[in-house]
């Protein structure tokens, strides 16, 4: 497993120190960039390049138990009417204060609100409440990425207009995601909120697109398409790096420089793509951390993820 692959060595700068990857194999034709079959496959495969990526999952929902114990149970509210439809908010004492919405990663196939609690003591020690999203799963929505990111996009338009219910203040609602969470969290920063929730085009003040896809061309191309029933319109659809002009909101990329060739690639394609529409965007690359190291610093304070949110928020 020691070794970067061919597809490493073509890509620049803090990309190459992954040291971990497909074991060395005879290459066979390109199917994207420089990448055959064996690597795109592997480079869309976390735990390939995060060999103990299970046990930091327990560890996310070790700390999230921890988190609860310290400073109580969220309140739980639905957002829609199907039972998944629901959201877990973590209050802080600070009246008007900011919000800040969690969409969790997890191939877009696992992951809850509930293992999505280890970062909330940060922010409401910070004085901000977190708000943990629940949604369909994509093989319970038929494979189809569009039903979970209609979800995420009605869980935010909710707290809009429901912040004063837990004493928020609407005007300064942010989010953030991880991974396949991080992409929803890309499609979200493109909704069109005028259009499809008659709400204010700004509705979101800031993204934190933490270790996130944007350009769904290679991952329809590598085994995820096994799961996810990719055409030509979820694929454009589902690209947020496709609709930049939909952008309205401050946004943080980041990625850690042992992840997958391809997550950096992404991050870094999509802050660059940002920058250059004359979007207010920044890149912060996470040195020597792997794909859910870089969603556990979140509730760092010194962590990056948790210093670029609590930046972006102004805390």
């Amino acid at each position: 497993m020691l070794g970067a692959t061919a597809a490493l060595a073509a890509t620049p700068a803090l990309a190459e120190e992954c040291r971990i990857g497909p074991a060395p194999h005879q290459k066979g034709p390109l199917v994207f960039l420089d990448y055959d079959q064996i690597e795109l496959d592997a480079a869309y495969e976390n735990s390939v390049y995060e060999p103990n990526i299970e046990q930091v999952v327990r560890r996310l929902a070790s700390q999230s138990d921890a988190v609860r114990a310290r400073i109580g149970e969220p309140q739980r509210l639905a957002y829609g009417e199907t039972a998944i439809e629901k959201l877990d908010i973590y209050r802080t004492g600070r009246a008007h204060a900011p919000v800040f919405v969690f969409i969790h990663g997890g191939t877009w196939r696992t992951g809850s609100a509930r293992n999505g609690g280890f970062a909330a003591e940060l922010f409401v020690d910070r004085g901000a409440h977190y708000v943990a999203l629940d949604f369909i799963n994509v093989l319970e929505a038929g494979g189809d990425l569009r039903v979970m990111a209609e979800q995420v996009r009605r869980a935010i338009a909710w707290v809009y207009r429901n912040a004063e219910r837990f004493g928020a203040d609407r005007n300064r609602l942010y989010i953030g995601g991880h991974s396949s969470g991080g992409h929803l969290c890309g499609v979200a920063l493109v909704t069109d909120w005028q259009k499809e929730f008659a709400l204010p085009a700004n509705v979101v003040k800031g993204g934190l697109c933490m270790s996130g896809m944007y350009d769904l061309r290679p991952v329809r191309l590598s085994w995820r398409s096994s799961y996810i029933k990719f055409d030509d319109a979820t694929e454009q659809a589902m690209s947020s790096i496709r609709h930049l002009d939909n952008v309205h909101a401050a946004v943080i990329v980041t990625y850690g420089t042992y992840e997958t060739p391809e997550f950096q690639r992404q991050g870094r394609e999509f802050a660059a793509a940002l920058q250059q529409a004359g979007h207010q965007a920044k890149l912060v690359e996470l040195p020597d951390y792997a794909h859910l190291e870089a969603q556990e610093s979140l509730g760092n304070p010194y962590g990056p993820n948790g210093r670029a949110a609590m930046e972006m928020m102004g805390l």
